[in-house]
C-alpha cells in the first residue's frame, strides 16, 4: 500500500509541476505579473492626464486664471469661466452628502444592530440594487415622477416658510441645485450604506457585549463601541459617495437647469461640471471643444484633491487611534 501510494505521488500532476521546477518559478512570475498590472494602470491614468491636458493647454493659456475664477461662458464670443459651474458641482455634491449620509448610516445601523435576521438580507438587497440601476433612469424618473410629486411641492414650501433665509429664497424651481442634489442623494445611498454596512460589521463583538456589560444600552453601545472603531471607514464610504456625485453627469444634467448662475439659493436653476460636458460636446467645434475638455480637466483635479483631503484624514484619525 506504501508503494502504491507512493507512486501516485510521484505521478501526480502537482508532482511533476513540482519536479519540473514550475513550483520555483511560479512565484516570480505572479510578482511580474502583478507589477506589470500595477504599472499599466498608472500607465493609463498618466497617459489620460497628459493627453486631456495638452489639448486642453491653449485654452489654459488664452483665458489664464479668470477661467476658474469668471463666471461668463459665451462659447461665441470665446469666453469661457467655469467659476459657476464649479460651484454647482460642489453645492450639488453638499446637498447629496447631507441628505445621504444620515439616512445610510441609519440604514447600515438597522441592519447591522437592530433588524431581525429574516429581513436583513432583503433589504441589503434591495438598497445595493440601486447601485445598478443606469443614471440616466433616475434622471427620467426624477424628472417625470419625482419632480412633480417631491421636488417642486417641497421647494414651494421651503420658500414659502423659509424663504427668508438666503438657501431657500424664491423663486423656487424643482428643477435646480435642489433638484440635483436630492437624486444625487438616491444615487449615493446604496454605496455609502454598503460600506458602512461592512464597516459596522468588522467591529469586534466582544467590545459590543463589554458596553452591555457595562449597563449601556443599544444607543450607547453604538456611539461608544460602533461609532468609535468605525471612524476611519465610514469617511471613506462618504468620500467614495462624495467622488460619485461629483462626477455624475446624466442624472444631474435633466435636473439642475443648465443655466449658468452663482446663487444662494438652492431653490434655483444651475449647471455643474459634468453636465454642460454632456449638454455642450455634441455641438461643439475647435476652441468650444478644448474648453469643455478643460473643463474635465479641472474635476479631475477637483476629485484628486477631495480624496488626497479624504485619505489624509483617514491618516490622521488612524494614527491618533
Amino acid at each position: 500500500m506504501r508503494d502504491e501510494s507512493h507512486i501516485a505521488r510521484t505521478t501526480s500532476p502537482l508532482a511533476a509541476f513540482q519536479r519540473g521546477g514550475w513550483a520555483r518559478r511560479a512565484d516570480p512570475l505572479f510578482k511580474g505579473l502583478s507589477l506589470a498590472c500595477g504599472l499599466l494602470v498608472l500607465v493609463t491614468l498618466a497617459y489620460m492626464v497628459l493627453s486631456t491636458t495638452t489639448t486642453a493647454l491653449p485654452v489654459f493659456r488664452e483665458q489664464g486664471i479668470s477661467f476658474i475664477t469668471s463666471s461668463e461662458w459665451v462659447p461665441s464670443q470665446n469666453q469661457y469661466g467655469i467659476l459657476s459651474f464649479i460651484y454647482g458641482t460642489l453645492v450639488t455634491s453638499a446637498i447629496a452628502l447631507v441628505i445621504a449620509v444620515p439616512l445610510s448610516i441609519a440604514i447600515a445601523l438597522f441592519l447591522t444592530e437592530a433588524a431581525p435576521r429574516w429581513i436583513r438580507g432583503p433589504v441589503a438587497y434591495a438598497v445595493d440594487l440601486l447601485a445598478a440601476v443606469p443614471s440616466v433612469v433616475y434622471g427620467l424618473w426624477g424628472v417625470f415622477v419625482l419632480l412633480p410629486l417631491f421636488l417642486q411641492p417641497t421647494a414651494d414650501f421651503l420658500s414659502r416658510y423659509l424663504g427668508f433665509l438666503p438657501i431657500f429664497r424664491p423663486p423656487a424651481y424643482g428643477i435646480s441645485f435642489f433638484g440635483a442634489g436630492v437624486v444625487l442623494a438616491i444615487m449615493v445611498v446604496p454605496i455609502i450604506s454598503s460600506l458602512c454596512r461592512e464597516v459596522f460589521a468588522a467591529v469586534p463583538i466582544h467590545e459590543k457585549h463589554a458596553a452591555y456589560a457595562l449597563g449601556a444600552t443599544r444607543w450607547e453601545m453604538i456611539k461608544g463601541a460602533v461609532f468609535v472603531r468605525s471612524k476611519a471607514g465610514i469617511i471613506g464610504a462618504v468620500m467614495l459617495g462624495l467622488g460619485r456625485a461629483l462626477g455624475e453627469t446624466i442624472a444631474v444634467a435633466l435636473l439642475i437647469g443648465s443655466r449658468p448662475e452663482i446663487t444662494a439659493s438652492i431653490l434655483q436653476p444651475g449647471y455643474s461640471m459634468a453636465a454642460v460636458i454632456a449638454n455642450q460636446f455634441q455641438e461643439a467645434d475647435g476652441q468650444h471643444i478644448r474648453a469643455l475638455v478643460a473643463v474635465g480637466v479641472i474635476l479631475f483635479v477637483i476629485t484628486i484633491i477631495v480624496n488626497m483631503g479624504a485619505r489624509a484624514l483617514v491618516w490622521r484619525i488612524v494614527e491618533h487611534d
